[in-house]
């Protein structure tokens, strides 16, 4: 299985490249983490515009049969205990997994609607650069956990 995770922003500091490549080499090899970079859209038009952009690039990059999932603030909240829980159905779904991350504007409407399900990380707003370092890192604990590895129990 591919966990694709598809995030606006391609210029981002090192530090958060690092972060996410540190977590996404870790990952087992039964479900591979891979980056898709999605363009900003021009932020010379309005955020509903710039938005409407990116999540059509980004719905390029999801097939048919993916599982969607978008990250967003309104959606439902898990433990990492559920999260591996559901990192395993989705492994025995037989299906690619593919997270959409949004942009400094958030995530588009039709990006939201195709999603499969919603996934609030907090209610707190964090910076889109960083999400997708805290979504690889916690996709990485609850592979541990499936493994019974000490990580997240450290």
């Amino acid at each position: 299985m591919l966990l694709k995770l598809l995030a606006v922003g391609t210029k981002l500091p090192q530090w958060i490249q690092q972060g996410y490549r540190e977590y996404a080499q870790r990952m087992p090899r039964e479900c591979r983490l891979e980056l898709f970079e999605i363009a900003l859209g021009a932020r010379s038009t309005t955020a509903e515009k710039a938005r409407a952009d990116e999540c059509e690039r980004m719905l390029r990059a999801i097939r048919r049969e993916d599982y969607v999932i978008a990250l967003d603030v309104t959606g439902k909240q898990f433990d990492t205990p559920k999260l591996a829980q559901l990192l395993q159905e989705w492994m025995f779904g037989g299906h690619d997994v593919a997270f959409c991350i949004g942009g400094p504007d958030g995530l588009g409407a039709e990006c939201i609607d195709r999603a499969n399900l919603r996934w609030s990380l907090s209610p707190l707003t964090f910076p889109h650069s960083l999400v997708r370092v805290m979504v690889a890192e916690q996709l990485y604990r609850a592979a541990t956990i499936l493994k019974n590895h000490p990580y997240h129990r450290a």
